[in-house]
């Protein structure tokens, strides 16, 4: 058996990422699932560990947070769980592989970071696009006025021509007109 066959594609990893509080994480139920392993032996390792796992690196979801998220899901396969889930951090699911000893963890484990990893680029990469665009939003926005201050005085340069009034001529006038 290689390598590739007993690793899940980007998609399904992707799809296991949410955001919850601001952070990018992972359901207890979806990494148990890749590491093929129980959901309560996972959780009974973490909480044998739980020095290793701080507030910024997993925390258990509220009630709300919770149902808001089976929404988004649109699943009803969570098998009638009976506490609410823990979720993982970047940092948390990299905490689990130095919990869970086995090949497939640390193969699923650095999997994961490299998909946490295109994700960061990836925003960076579109808060780079989004930071030119407001430059260039800028400055059109100058442009813009810029433009209608010239208009506004070829508008003042016309209306001075069509009001121009007929002065007499001073000087000398040879023809005695």
């Amino acid at each position: 058996m290689q390598k590739a066959d007993i690793l899940f594609t980007e998609a399904v990893i992707i799809n296991k990422i949410y955001t919850i509080r601001g952070y990018k994480v992972m359901l207890d139920r979806d990494l148990a699932e890749l590491y093929l392993v129980d959901t309560k032996r996972l959780n009974e390792q973490v909480k044998r560990n739980l020095k290793r796992f701080p507030d910024d690196f997993m925390f258990q979801l509220t009630s709300t947070e919770f149902e808001i998220l089976k929404s988004q899901i649109a699943t009803s396969s969570w098998g009638g769980a009976r506490k609410l889930p823990f979720v993982f951090t970047e940092h948390g699911v990299l905490m689990l592989s130095s919990i869970l000893n086995s090949n497939r963890a640390i193969e699923v484990n650095i999997q994961i970071m490299r998909i946490f990893s295109k994700i960061r680029k990836v925003l960076a990469d579109t808060s780079e696009v989004r930071i030119l665009i407001d430059e260039l939003r800028r400055k059109t926005e100058n442009n813009t006025k810029n433009i209608e201050v010239v208009f506004q005085y070829l508008d003042e340069l016309i209306e001075k021509q069509e009001t121009q009034i007929t002065r007499n001529k001073i000087g000398f006038n040879v023809n005695n007109e």
